[in-house]
């Protein structure tokens, strides 16, 4: 086979191994599946009653596309924490010493979340089917729509990676965690950025979770009455936003990874 050939059947090799570790855990994968769920149903609760849309809009029209964001950022801390673990007991200089891809280390993990992922997304499109959530675009749309959460996803996996190679051990990871909660409601994921005070609504219209969320609502003909700049322009946002991400952390993790001592 050719380099690119050998690459990509070492990354499925080890993306393998990550499934064969949730095969022998299946509550937790079940949990990571079922966590944005609990999400939807307990904030569709919570805040429907206080939403008013217009013509009988339905608050899971704009809270469905916005917890679809979300659900790529949660889960996050479970590729960190493994990253960690890996590298802290030797693992990762085992597979550094193999004849094998360098770059398939990394990329199998990325496969499998991305597996994981595309999975969560499924439960969450039926529980929102059936508590009345529709998309109004055609197919097409809608797995565009897919496609950028999923793009996001990768986005924030390159992050994780970087972070789970940076940090000293899987106890250092709980500080991180913290961080996911102000990032992920820190966006349009559950409201307008519009409802919110002039800065507030600033800031948060410039999270990525918020591109993602707003352009998918979009791609999807779900209701968002965000008027900003990147409510305008949303998918061009979606794109750019993770792709920078990208950019910025892909090489920052590679040349951890190339440079891992501990």
């Amino acid at each position: 086979m050719t380099a690119l050939g050998w690459a990509l059947a070492d990354s499925w090799t080890i993306a393998r191994r990550t499934l064969v570790h949730w095969r022998m855990q299946p509550g937790i994968v079940i949990f990571n599946w079922f966590f944005p769920v609990l999400m939807l149903l307990m904030f569709g609760a919570l805040l429907g009653g206080a939403m008013d849309f217009p013509d009988g809009q339905s608050y899971y029209e704009l809270l469905v596309p916005g917890i679809f964001a979300l659900a790529m950022l949660f889960g996050l801390e479970g590729t960190m924490t493994a990253v960690t673990t890996d590298a802290a007991k030797g693992v990762t200089d085992r597979f550094r010493s193999l004849p094998m891809s360098s770059a398939a280390v990394v990329m199998g993990r990325c496969i499998a979340d991305m597996l994981d992922s595309a999975v969560t997304l499924l439960v969450l499109a039926a529980t929102g089917l059936a508590l009345g959530w529709r998309w109004h675009e055609g197919v097409p749309s809608a797995l565009a729509a897919f496609g950028l959460l999923l793009l996001l996803r990768f986005a924030l996996l390159r992050v994780g990676i970087f972070i789970g190679l940076t940090v000293k051990n899987a106890q250092s990871v709980t500080i991180v965690q913290v961080l996911v909660w102000p990032i992920g409601f820190l966006s349009s994921a559950f409201v307008a950025t519009s409802t919110m005070p002039s800065w507030l609504g600033t800031i948060a219209q410039w999270n990525p979770l918020s591109a993602t969320a707003t352009a998918s609502r979009a791609l999807f003909g779900n209701p968002d009455p965000s008027a900003t700049w990147i409510g305008a322009h949303a998918e061009i946002a979606a794109v750019i936003a993770p792709l920078l991400l990208i950019a910025v952390f892909l090489p920052l993790s590679a040349h951890r990874f190339r440079t891992l001592s501990r």
